[in-house]
């Protein structure tokens, strides 16, 4: 299979979520039903992606786990799944996808500035941990932009054009404690990532914790992941700053696993 197929395959996918997310920023601004289009269009760019996601695959023999290009499409492929499921299952909270759509939209960029070009699979990556790993790690981050969408709305919904789109979701309390449901959620994952990330590292490297730069940073957006849930029980924050600690947490997270993995030279960047 060429590599220019799998491309265009990709360009379809991209398209296909550019035409769902201008369909929910129109939707949510006028306030018009467009929901089980957004919904159907999303689905149909989730398919098409997954068969560029199947097609590199088949092309190099490893999974999209090695370069910015393989992180970026992946990540993008199974946040969007993620948020998908969401906003099929919650239908009182989808005018979220007014924060979703820009955070998907520039990933979408990133991805089109990153070099698609071949990546070499090694062999400490060649382990069934790897998979469960990267897995944990995605439904993490999938939970937590969920998470920092309900903080965005919070954080904006008093000014007079946001009141008026967002003016029909539940209250900021009943937001703030979905928001913290899912940032939950999120926590039992990040904790089950490093697990398997460890037991993944003693196999790969006969050590279950090096310090490195990613597993410091990995420890420290868990640490605060934490700190933000158990502050938000005992001290009963308001919903405002209970919303900037979620976003604090979701943009720590973020340049964990989109910088730190590429501006290291420990064994995670698959130099070994």
């Amino acid at each position: 299979m060429s590599i220019a197929f799998e491309q265009l395959v990709l360009w379809a996918a991209l398209i296909i979520y550019v035409l769902a997310g201008a369909i929910a920023i129109v939707s949510t601004l006028f306030r018009q039903q467009q929901e089980d289009l957004f919904q159907g269009i999303l689905w149909l760019g989730l398919a098409t992606h997954s068969g560029a996601i199947g097609l590199r695959w088949l092309r190099l023999d490893h999974g999209p786990f090695l370069t910015m290009f393989e992180i970026l499409s992946s990540n993008i492929w199974s946040i969007s799944l993620f948020f998908a499921l969401s906003y099929w299952r919650l239908p009182q909270i989808r005018p979220i996808a007014a924060f979703f759509v820009p955070l998907q939209f520039m990933m979408m960029g990133w991805l089109l500035l990153a070099t698609p070009g071949e990546s070499i699979f090694p062999p400490t990556y060649d382990t069934i941990w790897l998979y469960i790993h990267v897995s944990f790690g995605k439904v993490f981050m999938g939970a937590l932009v969920v998470a920092s969408s309900l903080a965005g709305i919070i954080l904006t919904r008093n000014g007079k054009a946001a009141g008026a789109i967002f003016g029909t979701l539940p209250n900021n309390e009943s937001l703030t404690e979905l928001s913290y449901r899912f940032m939950a959620l999120g926590l039992i994952f990040q904790s089950l990532m490093l697990v398997a990330g460890a037991i993944w590292a003693q196999d790969a490297w006969g050590r279950y914790w090096d310090w490195d730069a990613l597993e410091s940073w990995s420890f420290i957006s868990w640490l605060l992941t934490a700190l933000a849930l158990h502050t938000r029980i005992t001290w009963k924050l308001s919903p405002k700053v209970a919303a900037i600690m979620t976003l604090v947490v979701f943009v720590i997270a973020f340049l964990t696993f989109f910088g730190v993995p590429f501006i290291s030279m420990a064994p995670h960047k698959g130099a070994v």
